[in-house]
């Protein structure tokens, strides 16, 4: 009978230390480890603390059985009990309480009835049991150390219990030996859980760092490197919960969560590299500041040149005047070339050539140059937006730069897919993005999620220099071409109608003007939902 007790007990022992090491949500082995201990030793109540920096002691848990008291840890109930002093006031150690006892002097103690305890004040116990019509007899209080032997909190278990008879009986020697090497354990399995804690808290805390710092760089830019990780989530989760469609099967765990939200947070991290001359880049001509001026002031001596040439009788004055009219058209068309946009049509690239072949002015060594020199008329020429091809290069560069970094950490097993999810937010599904090339069916459903929020954050926008966000449609409608041109998955596009992932994006972060009424059924490349998709929805809601 004993050998089978002994060993139903080593059984028990090993599956709680299965479950501390393997724990980890802090308050549930907290709960785990008082749980445990009151299982072992059949105790009534018992109560959790934990040593803080301000040498208190912090009530974590408190939980009694037989008033169905739980505070604390789990429950719904917080534990919001005043801290324990550890020192008096004229900072001699606190002997009288005997869960600062138990710190200070490193070890267990063991009182078979308070009510006849001399040595500790439990004056406020009797207050308790008298508020509660209660009896607080058998303590058992054993102080929780570390591998390093530093005392970390304390466990107090209140009243064992016979299990025959139910009766309040002092804890036996054994199950006091039980308890502590329990602690003991337990303190191990709490330490290592609090430093991996703290480790995550220092890793998210730098890589918040990198993007600050690629923010802080440009103030046109400093919301994508959190609006992005934001949408790639909004996205993952509506496909995680969408169960109907070719993604229904596809399921995401909390820490496929956070290694997702990780590569969002990274996915420009090449950019700290990326000179802001480019990332700022707000018109064609700017570089360190705006060269269309340049461009004016050219203009102004051509145009100051027309009033000589009348003068001295080469130009009329009605000539003079046509000239002048011209070159003032010219100028503004110039103007609007190098805002940049959508698209630049042929003859607009043909009239920028023109012009600058068409008008001259001299230098101050007296050089008769054109209006424009070769490379502001490559810049006053791009086709679509500011950037030239050098320059756009230059901005490509940072996604090999973040592929480059982020493969060069030592990633631990639950986030070792970062790097992919990071690194293929401008690949196409057609194989035509870049830097790999990949196609669809090489990209994971999380990486293609970051490629739609990227393009999509990008197109809504209203923080950039060199455009104003799209609305709501606007965006939509150019979404829809690009799943359509092969661009975006087409699957979780859809799952982003749908879903209205969209409506749950812009309520959070557009500007109210941006946010118009929205006609899916118009959206190029819309798919209606499958027949089973409402069903599917309700059952996942239950």
């Amino acid at each position: 009978m004993t050998e089978h007790i002994d060993k139903k007990l080593m059984s028990h022992l090993l599956q709680i230390g299965a479950s501390l090491s393997s724990e980890k949500d802090i308050d549930q082995l907290l709960e785990n480890i008082l749980q445990s201990a009151m299982d072992i030793t059949h105790a009534d109540g018992g109560s959790v603390y934990s040593v803080t920096e301000e040498k208190t002691l912090k009530f974590e848990i408190l939980h009694t059985k037989s008033k169905g008291a739980h505070l604390g840890g789990k429950s719904a109930i917080p534990a919001n009990l005043p801290p324990l002093a550890l020192f008096k006031e004229d900072g001699s150690p606190e002997l009288s309480r005997v869960v600062c006892s138990a710190v200070h002097k490193d070890r267990t103690i063991n009182i078979a009835d308070a009510y006849d305890s001399t040595e500790f004040d439990f004056s406020g116990t009797k207050k308790f049991d008298s508020a509660n019509q209660y009896r607080s007899q058998s303590f058992l209080t054993i102080p929780m150390k570390n591998h390093e032997s530093e005392i970390i909190g304390v466990m107090q278990l209140i009243n064992a219990t016979d299990p025959q008879t139910g009766k309040i009986i002092p804890f036996s020697e054994t199950n006091q030996e039980i308890v502590e090497a329990l602690a003991s354990q337990a303190a191990v399995a709490l330490t290592n859980r609090l430093l991996m804690n703290r480790l995550e808290e220092l890793f998210e805390s730098f890589i918040s760092l990198i993007n600050h710092a690629i923010d802080d760089k440009s103030p046109y830019t400093s919301g994508h490197c959190n609006r992005v990780p934001e949408l790639t989530m909004m996205l993952a989760d509506a496909v995680n919960r969408c169960k109907a469609g070719p993604l229904a099967d596809f399921n995401m765990t909390e820490a496929d969560r956070k290694e997702l939200k990780i590569a969002g947070l990274l996915h420009d991290c090449g950019k700290i590299t990326t000179p802001v001359h480019v990332v700022d880049k707000a018109t064609k001509l700017e570089k360190i500041f705006d060269r269309i001026a340049l461009v004016k002031t050219r203009a102004g001596q051509v145009l100051q040149n027309f009033d000589l040439e009348a003068a001295k009788g080469n130009l009329s004055t009605e000539q003079a005047t046509e000239k002048k009219a011209q070159l003032l058209d010219d100028f503004a068309f110039l103007e609007r070339c190098n805002v940049g946009g959508e698209f630049m049509k042929d003859g607009d690239i043909e009239r920028v050539k023109n012009i600058a072949a068409l008008y001259q002015w001299r230098d101050l060594e007296g050089n008769v140059l054109p209006l424009l020199n070769e490379e502001e008329i490559k810049n006053l020429t791009i086709r679509a937006g500011t950037l030239n091809d050098e320059e756009r290069q230059i901005i490509n560069h940072h996604i090999d730069l973040t592929i480059s970094m982020l493969e060069q950490l030592p990633w631990p097993k639950h986030l070792k897919n970062v790097t992919e999810y990071a690194g293929g937010h401008h690949e196409k599904m057609d194989g035509k993005g870049y830097p790999k090339g990949l196609t669809r069916e090489q990209m994971s459903v999380p990486a293609r999620c970051m490629g739609i929020a990227d393009i999509f954050e990008a197109l809504t926008a209203h923080d950039r220099p060199y455009k104003k966000g799209k609305t709501l449609s606007e965006s939509l409608e150019i979404l829809g071409k690009m799943k359509l041109g092969a661009h975006v998955d087409p699957d979780l596009f859809d799952v982003f109608i749908w879903e209205k992932v969209y409506e749950e994006y812009a309520n959070k972060f557009l500007d109210p003007k941006q946010v118009d009424e929205v006609d899916v059924s118009k959206i190029p490349g819309y798919n209606p939902p499958p027949e089973n998709y409402q069903q599917a929805k309700k059952l996942n809601s239950l």
